[in-house]
């Protein structure tokens, strides 16, 4: 059988037959499906229910002499530090410990920069354009922060090992340039680690911008699917070496390591940034909940209590991964290309250039839905229209089977249409 690529005007018209046929078999099986977002599966929540009992009444309510069911300790309980620190690899000194969400954190550091300035500096919006760095394709949370306060998005090829560095440093020789997202070990949506030179490049930048940060968010540090997945340059350590203690704040939560929303989150950052962070906190809240905080340390006890737990969640992704890797291999091999990550809660399948958006919309109409196509780059314009985010967690097995199988019908029907309309063009 000739390959996808060689297939003539007359077997791509019979191809598209024998897909639509297929197509509308998936159609009327009346499928009700959601996988547009990293969604933990019901038996991932269950893990963490002892994590309703770990603080009772009284007493139980006490930790190192802080009463945790009122006012006060605005940065954190220290015990949650350390947790929070172990998690970002830094020193608990450099931590801030806040309410249920990283994404409110990194949303409140960059309105603090709008406003008020980074590092001393002018505030931003006084500043004339801003630009962001946004290695791509990537989180689309991250770059909905940057359209709402109307950063300028650039985007910055996203390879195996890490952003295009080059490209990082040739942009950061412009002074509008302000910041850099990073997700560093098992990237949205690729499920890459930035390799130890990309993390020594990173810390070693030298910005036209006294004022660049780059946005360091450790979403999926501790998310291993396998024992044998590559671990991740500190980059606190890094930038110590590299005399660039400022240049780096870090951002964690336990949203997809207990319960998404009632988590807790934390921070980290160099002395000066520190310093701004928490006399901007003190006026924003007069202490985060800490009572979740001592929930957590109470059931995790340490790094060591995390990691255990999270190979409980790995034993439930494992083969939701393995399910998604094996379907896609048997059925888009010949027209699309994917990564096997190690770790992480997404893959990114990159199909057929011009296919992705009717892809979805095919998938849609079938019944399953999918994080929409060019959500994984700034603006949602994927310039090639090829790469999609999978997002395995939520659906039981068998449903994702169904679903990969009815996306692999998908693409190769959207293919089959792209080399028909090129052919008769």
């Amino acid at each position: 059988m000739p390959a996808w690529s060689e297939l003539s005007k007359e077997d791509l018209r019979a191809r598209q037959a024998e897909l639509q046929e297929t197509y509308e078999s998936y159609r009327q099986r009346g499928l009700q499906l959601n996988m547009a977002r990293g969604v933990p599966g019901l038996d991932q929540l269950d893990l963490s229910e002892g994590l309703l009992t770990a603080v009772t009444r009284g007493d139980a309510c006490k930790i190192g002499g802080v009463e945790t069911r009122t006012y006060g300790v605005p940065e954190g309980l220290p015990e949650a530090k350390a947790l929070m620190a172990a998690i970002m690899d830094t020193p608990p000194d450099t931590v801030i410990v806040g309410g249920n969400s990283s994404l409110n954190l990194m949303f409140d550091t960059i309105a603090r920069a709008m406003t008020h300035g980074m590092g001393g500096a002018q505030p931003w919006m006084q500043q004339g354009r801003v630009k962001f760095l946004c290695p791509a394709p990537g989180y689309d949370r991250h770059f909905s922060v940057c359209e709402h306060f109307g950063i300028e998005m650039i985007p910055v090829d996203m390879r195996p090992d890490g952003p295009d560095m080059e490209a990082v440093r040739s942009h950061a020789a412009d002074p509008a340039v302000k910041g850099m997202w990073c997700i560093p070990r098992f990237s949205n949506p690729q499920g890459y680690v930035y390799s130890d030179e990309t993390v020594r490049a990173i810390a070693a930048l030298t910005p036209a911008a006294p004022d660049f940060r780059v946005f360091w968010d450790n979403a999926y540090a501790v998310h291993t699917l396998y024992e044998d997945a590559p671990a991740l340059t500190g980059i606190w350590q890094a930038c110590a070496r590299a005399g660039h203690p400022e240049l780096v704040i870090q951002f964690t939560s336990t949203s997809k390591v207990t319960f998404p929303g009632a988590g807790i989150s934390a921070l980290a950052a160099g002395p000066q940034t520190l310093a701004q962070i928490k006399r901007a906190v003190s006026f924003q809240t007069i202490g985060f909940d800490k009572l979740n905080q001592l929930r957590h340390v109470r059931y995790f006890k340490d790094i060591d209590g995390v990691r255990a737990h999270m190979r409980l969640h790995a034993d439930i992704l494992r083969p939701k991964f393995e399910t998604v890797e094996q379907v896609l291999s048997e059925g888009l091999a010949d027209i699309a290309s994917w990564y096997a990550p190690r770790g992480g809660y997404f893959m990114s399948l990159d199909l057929a250039p011009g296919t992705a958006r009717r892809t979805v919309a095919l998938m849609a109409e079938a019944g399953v839905i999918m994080t929409g196509a060019g959500a994984t780059w700034p603006y949602k314009r994927d310039p090639r229209d090829a790469n999609l985010r999978i997002a395995p967690t939520y659906p039981p097995v068998g449903e994702l089977r169904v679903s990969m199988e009815l996306l692999c019908v998908c693409a190769k029907l959207a293919y089959v249409e792209r080399r028909l309309e090129e052919s008769d063009a």
